[in-house]
């Protein structure tokens, strides 16, 4: 049991792990299980250090945290597994997170509005609405073939000979209807015709050469 702890201690923090010294907010750790989630799932080493310290959980009330973070703050309810392991007196709680089959899932922050959550290396990052459109249309099929219209070449052409434009970027050099943006380039990324990446703390978009 330690040494499997340990092994996990010592992968650090990354896309599918993360530690927290201590549960005091409910509602910033739905944010965690957000992004677990809608990414490719993880897990919370909960009572463990940032430098891989065991300081263990210290009562009964940050297990309910963790419990409510999943169950009260997440939309819709998130799938999440709690392991408790007692070592050296310590108490520390594996929760797991799978990725979800009906994403997005929503984190509720305090004044009860929704914010998607996305993970990215040892970050969870506010997904942006072209991400949300991708995990909405994967609920239901592709459907007929990609077919290039107007609206289509007005997009290719805007972020043509670009290495990357945010959506704003892209709105104004397509002149499209933002909405319109957000539902093209989420098709694109679908159909593998564009990619996605987070630069300088912003999401940036790029066709893909073909």
């Amino acid at each position: 049991m330690r040494a499997y702890l340990q092994r996990l201690i010592s992968e650090g923090e990354h896309q599918q792990q993360d530690f927290k010294y201590r549960v005091e907010d409910a509602v910033k750790l739905a944010r965690s299980v957000s992004a677990f989630a809608n990414t490719d799932g993880g897990r919370l080493l909960i009572g463990v250090r940032d430098d891989g310290h065991l300081s263990g959980v210290r009562s009964e009330e940050e297990i309910y945290m963790m419990h409510q973070a999943a169950y009260r703050y997440c939309r819709p309810e998130a799938s999440i597994k709690f392991d408790t392991y007692h070592i050296n007196g310590r108490t520390i709680v594996i929760a797991t997170v799978p990725k979800s089959d009906n994403r997005p899932v929503c984190a509720l922050d305090e004044e009860g509005q929704k914010r998607a959550y996305i993970r990215i290396h040892d970050e969870n990052i506010v997904a942006s609405p072209v991400h949300i459109k991708i995990w909405r249309d994967e609920q239901s099929p592709r459907g007929a073939a990609f077919t290039y219209g107007e609206a289509e070449q007005h997009l290719i052409q805007a972020m043509k000979d670009s290495a990357g434009l945010t959506l704003n970027q892209i709105v104004k050099r397509s002149r499209l209807p933002r909405p319109k943006c957000i539902t093209l380039l989420a098709r694109f990324i679908r159909y593998g015709l564009a990619t996605w990446q987070l630069s300088d703390h912003q999401f940036v978009f790029a066709l893909v050469d073909k």
